[in-house]
């Protein structure tokens, strides 16, 4: 239940910035969107972090790494919206 309570807060912290939550595991921009997981890392020792949809390790998912982590999120979101914008274009 742990990993759910690390998303709940995450997802809290990206809701007050204007993200739109599009379920527990993901969130969204108007112009982008992602699933974030919650999951063990074997190579740290199983402590629990944020994981993008393709596998990237975000960040720990600890309280100390929360607002870093939705920094991350949030860039990565833009980058992805910018991608869109270069391919639609």
């Amino acid at each position: 239940m742990e990993q759910y309570d690390r998303l709940r807060a995450l997802a809290e912290q990206l809701s007050m910035r204007g993200v739109k939550l599009t379920g527990l595991l993901g969130v969204a921009t108007p112009d982008a969107s992602e699933t974030i997981a919650c999951q063990p890392r074997p190579e740290d020792g199983d402590r629990l972090w944020f994981w993008a949809s393709d596998g990237t390790p975000i960040a720990e998912a600890d309280d100390e790494h929360l607002d870093d982590t939705v920094l991350l999120i949030l860039g990565h979101l833009n980058r992805r919206a910018e991608e869109a914008a270069v391919v639609s274009s």
